[in-house]
């Protein structure tokens, strides 16, 4: 069901920021992982330091509370466009955005 939310949640923010953010800014260079997609549990291996760089690269500032939860899912607050918002990284590099 919160995969659910946050799917919907960052589809919204996705039709509003589309113009915005480039395809190569949406995929990561190894051609896996997108915006949009939706936030899968499973056993996740990027480091913190990981997380925050693509966070980083996608436009995401001011990243704080960032933790990985029971669910291998990096979740945190960050700010994008103006605006504070919650992120989340599952352990395919998917990233969600409410």
């Amino acid at each position: 069901m919160r995969a659910l939310t946050v799917t919907i949640a960052l589809l919204a923010l996705a039709a509003g920021s589309a113009s915005a953010q480039t395809p190569s800014e949406a995929v990561r260079p190894d051609g896996h992982g997108m915006v949009g997609e939706p936030l899968e549990s499973g056993a996740n291996s990027f480091t913190e330091a990981q997380v925050r760089e693509r966070f980083g690269r996608m436009g995401f500032g001011e990243i704080r509370d960032l933790k990985k939860t029971d669910q291998g899912i990096w979740e945190g607050i960050a700010t994008h466009a103006g605006k504070e918002v919650r992120i989340g990284m599952d352990y395919r590099g998917n990233v969600a955005a409410r």
